[in-house]
């Protein structure tokens, strides 16, 4: 079993989310989180990571120097270390390539140096834009549907598969994750890495600095907190746009699964997301946002759609469920609720943050 952990993207939602829990669940262990601290909100989780013995390293995954094999010299690696936003890669070029590419290097030659393995949060935007829009659908009251006649491999009534075609642009976030992947397969190949890739959705829940680009669902349950307005992008400004959501809390379970059966599951390339029965269209997660907060936004329909939007995405989880027994457990409302309480009982320090 490994003791010593390096979380890259530490101090952010999920890095921060997985160290902590990990500490918890193997109080033992030994786990360093690494982060560059550049997106807003990040400081919140270093209090949190300190008092349950964590220790905190400021540094940048783009530069090389600050992966010091001699410093870093742990037995396994997990990487959430990316910028997460597509709408960024519309942006600030530079830093998603950088980041997301040059980042991943740099961690490959310290997992290669070190002998680390490498488990690596990927995402299902590596899935192509063009491919994605022409699934056939339907159109419900409150949302989208994946209609059960498809002639695209990959895709059924339960979402996206791993078999889904790749060919064809996917935005330069999709494209440099895509590309991470492709290095590390020649990594494990060439160097005998260790690694394990899990192709995540939309991942939610408390200490999310949920923003327009990123953290859809804490932002939504923030906004009618705060009662700050919403817009309703693309599609009509219907809001029937639908994607499926995983509570972080059972990310964890997975990640704790994966590196307890490591060895048996090297190589994989897996599907991570909430599936069909954890969807929700926005009008559909604003109906329950109203339900929970007792609250009323303005919400402004915009029909012009953003670069790199898609209508619908659902997870296909089928194959990580088949291979370890997993599955998730917190639906929807539970995990916009838990969201809500966590807002509640911090809203002092995240006011200015979330809205």
């Amino acid at each position: 079993m490994s003791e010593q952990v390096l979380v890259l993207g530490g101090a952010g939602f999920i890095g921060s989310s997985l160290a902590i829990g990990l500490k918890q669940l193997h109080p033992c262990w030994q786990i360093i989180c690494l982060d560059n601290l550049r997106r807003r909100g990040s400081e919140l989780n270093l209090p949190r990571l300190k008092n349950l013995g964590i220790q905190f390293v400021h540094g940048d995954i783009r530069s090389p120097s600050d992966l010091d094999p001699s410093v870093l010299n742990v037995e396994t690696i997990i990487d959430c270390s990316a910028e997460p936003s597509v709408l960024a890669g519309f942006t600030s070029p530079q830093y998603v390539l950088q980041t997301n590419l040059l980042g991943t290097i740099n961690i490959l030659e310290l997992a290669r140096q070190t002998q680390a393995r490498l488990l690596f949060l990927s995402t299902s935007r590596v899935y192509p834009i063009a491919t994605l829009k022409s699934l056939n659908s339907r159109e419900l009251p409150t949302r989208f549907e994946i209609a059960p006649d498809q002639t695209i491999p990959g895709v059924s009534q339960l979402g996206i598969s791993e078999d889904f075609p790749l060919q064809g642009y996917r935005s330069l976030y999709g494209t440099t994750k895509l590309a991470s992947e492709l290095l590390i397969e020649e990594y494990r190949q060439a160097y005998n890495l260790g690694a394990i890739i899990n192709r995540c959705g939309v991942v939610t829940g408390p200490w999310q600095m949920g923003k327009v680009d990123q953290g859809v669902f804490v932002l939504w349950v923030a906004a009618h907190y705060f009662q700050k307005p919403l817009s309703y992008i693309g599609y009509g400004g219907l809001g029937k746009q639908v994607r499926d959501l995983l509570h972080v809390e059972d990310l964890l379970r997975l990640v704790d699964y994966q590196l307890e059966n490591f060895s048996a599951l090297d190589g994989e390339v897996l599907n991570v997301g909430g599936g069909a029965c954890n969807s929700l269209s926005l009008v559909e997660t604003t109906q329950l946002c109203e339900a929970i907060t007792k609250k009323t936004t303005q919400i402004k329909p915009l029909p012009e759609g953003r670069p790199g939007d898609i209508p619908l995405f659902i997870t296909d989880c089928s194959k990580v469920i088949e291979k370890t027994g997993w599955q998730p457990t917190i639906n929807p409302e539970a995990a916009l609720r838990d969201i809500y309480q966590w807002i509640f009982e911090h809203e002092e320090i995240l006011s200015s943050v979330l809205q």
